[in-house]
């Protein structure tokens, strides 16, 4: 427990630091470019709300999605779980992500291992594996769309673009592999895990102790389905999962005329840089969307900061703070309120 606190304060100060260096880099920004308040609320009064309501629709199913994923990765040891509770854990699960930041993550296995009487481990570990999914996806969108850099109208220099255009290539060859090796861990775990053991006893003790916990769960969870087909069902599944996203994504950009005439490509782009600042939650705000955001608009689109400010913020409410209502009333509807929510996130950060 005494590590688990220690490694949240430090999580917080790191956090603190960057929305710090994010503040005062945005105060910068807004210093040189001098920043006009009344064309940044004009953003939010050119919204074309057909496009916005459909963005919050896609925005909303992403979260069935990933629900109808879990259970897929939860049917080797649980058959008969229910979609309705494994969607309720998931809402509430990321409700309590968006209010307290990156620990909240584990309220979601969490709670799906209670609901569903299976061991939290495993739960923990197809946490992992959907984190893994989603990364790779993310990282082959980004670098796909990069390699194509040069076929989009972005404004960005010629050594920024060849930077750009080396690490793409370079990403999704890298992905190419992960995927393999996650085939590999499916079909062939046995060795593939006594390969990794093997390598993690150069290690002390203890840290190798927690990281052969962590190796033998992910490996048993992969390796858990004698169907064949349970890889290839989360793949199809991660795949329509960030369909759905970059969707979302696309009828953003066409609710604002400052971003309606950027196509899908530059939709994948975006994607790739507002994803990669999702890494970073702070409670309440969210940490290095906003940030990857803005950056992207204003440095690879060429979007005027005040528009860029007001989307970024619109971006961040429809796909992060959306899901936040709707969790908090099924959790009143479960019997949880702020206190247990709480004592909830607390217990499943110390696991």
């Amino acid at each position: 427990m005494a590590i688990a606190l220690k490694n949240r304060h430090l999580g917080w100060i790191v956090g603190s630091l960057a929305v710090a260096a994010a503040a005062v880099l945005a105060a910068y920004r807004l210093k040189d470019s001098g920043f006009d308040w009344g064309r940044f609320a004009a953003t939010f009064l050119v919204i074309d709300l057909r496009w916005l309501a459909g963005a919050t629709v896609l925005a909303l199913a992403t979260y069935f999605g990933r629900a109808l994923r879990w259970e897929v990765m939860i049917r080797p040891l649980q058959p008969n779980a229910s979609l309705w509770r494994l969607f309720v854990a998931t809402a509430i699960g990321f409700t309590a992500l968006v209010i307290f930041g990156r620990p909240g993550e584990f309220v979601r296995p969490y709670l799906i291992a209670l609901k569903e009487k299976v061991p939290v481990s495993s739960q923990l570990a197809a946490w992992i594996l959907e984190r893994i999914y989603d990364l790779l996806v993310v990282l082959l969108l980004f670098g796909f769309a990069l390699t194509r850099l040069t076929s989009t109208g972005a404004t960005v220099g010629p050594t920024v673009r060849t930077v750009l255009q080396t690490g793409g290539y370079a990403v999704a060859v890298l992905c190419t592999l992960c995927l393999i090796i996650l085939i590999g861990l499916r079909f062939f775990s046995d060795a593939m895990q006594n390969r990794i053991l093997e390598g993690l006893a150069v290690l002390p003790e203890k840290p190798r102790a927690a990281a052969e916990r962590i190796v033998r769960a992910f490996v048993s969870g992969m390796g858990s389905s004698r169907d064949g087909s349970f890889v290839f069902l989360l793949i199809f599944y991660t795949l329509v999962e960030w369909l759905i996203i970059v969707g979302c994504f696309y009828c953003l950009f066409r609710s604002f005329p400052a971003t309606a005439h950027l196509g899908a490509m530059d939709v994948l782009i975006f994607v790739g840089f507002v994803a990669f600042g999702s890494v970073v939650q702070i409670p309440g705000i969210g940490g290095g969307m906003q940030v990857a955001a803005f950056l992207a608009l204003t440095e690879i689109f060429g979007i005027a900061v005040e528009s860029a400010g007001g989307i970024s913020i619109l971006i961040w409410v429809v796909t992060f703070v959306v899901i936040v209502p709707f969790g908090l009333i099924l959790a009143f509807h479960e019997g949880i309120n702020w206190t247990k929510l709480k004592a909830i996130e607390q217990e499943a950060s110390s696991l």
